[in-house]
């Protein structure tokens, strides 16, 4: 199962795992026309392939997935909500938290049933740069962010001997939906720290999550696999 599985990274990740052989279901939020338009661009991949809407942010809906059987979650799904921490309102904070923390904590009580009676399982959860190097405005989105690869680390240990590995990615700055709204100066400052001199592709970070899925990472559990080009090192 991938969340955020029919837009961005989500759905590099879902194309990646679906062109190894691997059956898959989707999970989306609330963009029907996005997770349409995806489903056709899978040509004959889409027999392999199930989407499903439901908000992780809830608790109830994300129970429902228990009859998967999954024995591979890819946790992408995240949101991000920029603004200064004293000029933040009302459940702002906690917005964040729900939808870039909690989210993946809920899937993975939810999954990991079924992973522990297989003694097969491999869990990756998606982080953000931004949990290392911190950044000015997303105090809230790192906080959350940081949280997951805490969080990866101590699961990690705990099923670690029943089969299971639980890793996590950090990207740098990819070209998705989410960073295109950034504005041209703030763009070229990221761009000119980052080693290689430019943005990364979600295949290039489909491409990573997908060695921490195959048989042959089993030996790599608790690690943060950074993918930034050199933005933090």
């Amino acid at each position: 199962m991938v969340t955020g599985g029919t837009r961005g990274i989500g759905a590099a990740v879902t194309r990646s795992l679906l062109e190894g052989g691997a059956r898959v279901v989707g999970v989306y939020r609330t963009d029907d026309a996005a997770a349409e338009e995806f489903v056709s661009s899978l040509g004959d991949l889409a027999k392999a392939f199930e989407s499903r809407k439901l908000d992780l942010a809830e608790s109830g809906e994300v129970a429902g997935l228990s009859d998967l059987g999954a024995e591979l979650v890819v946790n992408c799904a995240g949101r991000s909500r920029d603004g200064l921490l004293l000029r933040s309102k009302g459940d702002f904070v906690s917005g964040v938290l729900a939808n870039n923390l909690e989210s993946s904590i809920s899937v993975c009580r939810v999954l990991l049933p079924a992973m522990l009676k297989a003694r097969f399982g491999r869990i990756v959860n998606v982080s953000s740069v931004v949990a290392s190097t911190g950044n000015a405005g997303q105090t809230a989105y790192a906080a959350a962010k940081a949280g997951v690869e805490g969080f990866t680390r101590a699961l990690a240990r705990e099923v670690g001997a029943k089969g299971i590995t639980v890793n996590c990615v950090a990207p740098g700055f990819i070209e998705t939906a989410m960073t295109s709204a950034t504005d041209e100066q703030r763009l070229q400052s990221v761009l000119d720290s980052t080693a290689v001199g430019r943005a990364g592709t979600a295949a290039e970070v489909a491409h990573a999550i997908s060695f921490l899925c195959e048989t042959g990472a089993s030996y790599v559990t608790g690690a943060v696999l950074h993918v930034n080009g050199g933005l933090y090192m």
